[in-house]
């Protein structure tokens, strides 16, 4: 900082004439010589703006015209940029895929239940909670969890990782996140954004273990998926149309 405010005031501060490279500076304030008293003390702080600026010039006149910063190369390897990739979703079993025309359904539909949420929201906000309901705190990810799935879901462990037994989004997971993703506000936050795309990764990873294609949960993971990729325009992540 002290560097950066002395190279401007170099070339604001008067200097000789004769300074060739000094006048190629423009100068950016008129400052004259100063006037100053013999007694006048550089080391000492300055008691007036004319000595301040005089001390100024005199620091400035000490500082090189070019700087050259001195880089160890060795601490440049160690922190290196790390390339991260972004994978899009997991291609979609031979049938499991939906057509295209299935897809603009999902999202017409899906673009009519958000303007009929944005038309209702004003009014619920200004309603009371009934007196039975608690909200959890914001940050109480557990709580959360309890609110929306149930006590006995999240008891059941029907919330954690995906397997070949369970294959981890069931109905009622599957229902609040349509309802999540309706009252979601564009422009898109970014965490809001990198949490959707990991929904829609996600649905596509539980969509492989599922073992047949007539199973009532495809149809489920693939409108996550169409809505994320085609109504929040994250086509890289869409199914190919069968």
């Amino acid at each position: 900082m002290r560097r950066a405010e002395l190279a401007g005031l170099k070339t604001m501060a008067w200097v000789p004439a004769e300074s060739a490279v000094e006048e190629l500076m423009p100068r950016l304030l008129p400052v004259e010589p100063c006037d100053l008293t013999e007694g006048f003390d550089p080391s000492v702080p300055p008691r007036t703006p004319q000595e301040y600026l005089r001390r100024v010039q005199i620091e400035a006149a000490q500082c090189p015209d070019v700087v050259v910063a001195q880089i160890d190369p060795k601490k440049l390897k160690r922190k290196q940029s790390v390339n991260i990739s972004l994978s899009g979703c997991q291609p979609a079993p031979e049938g499991y895929s939906p057509t295209l025309q299935w897809q603009q359904q999902q999202v017409a539909q899906f673009s009519t239940v958000r303007q009929n949420v944005n038309k209702h929201r004003s009014h619920w906000k200004s309603q009371q909670l009934d007196s039975n309901v608690t909200m959890p705190k914001s940050e109480d990810e557990e709580g959360w969890k309890k609110f929306c799935l149930g006590e006995k879901l999240c008891a059941d462990g029907a919330v954690g990782p995906a397997t070949n037994e369970s294959p981890g989004i069931d109905y009622v997971q599957g229902r609040w996140l349509y309802a999540l993703l309706a009252c979601l506000e564009k422009p898109l936050l970014p965490e809001a954004h990198s949490l959707i795309r990991q929904l829609a990764r996600r649905c596509s990873e539980v969509r492989l273990l599922v073992d047949s294609k007539d199973d009532e949960r495809v149809p489920a993971l693939n409108l996550l998926i169409c809505l994320v990729s085609r109504y929040f325009d994250q086509r890289d992540l869409a199914d190919e149309p069968s």
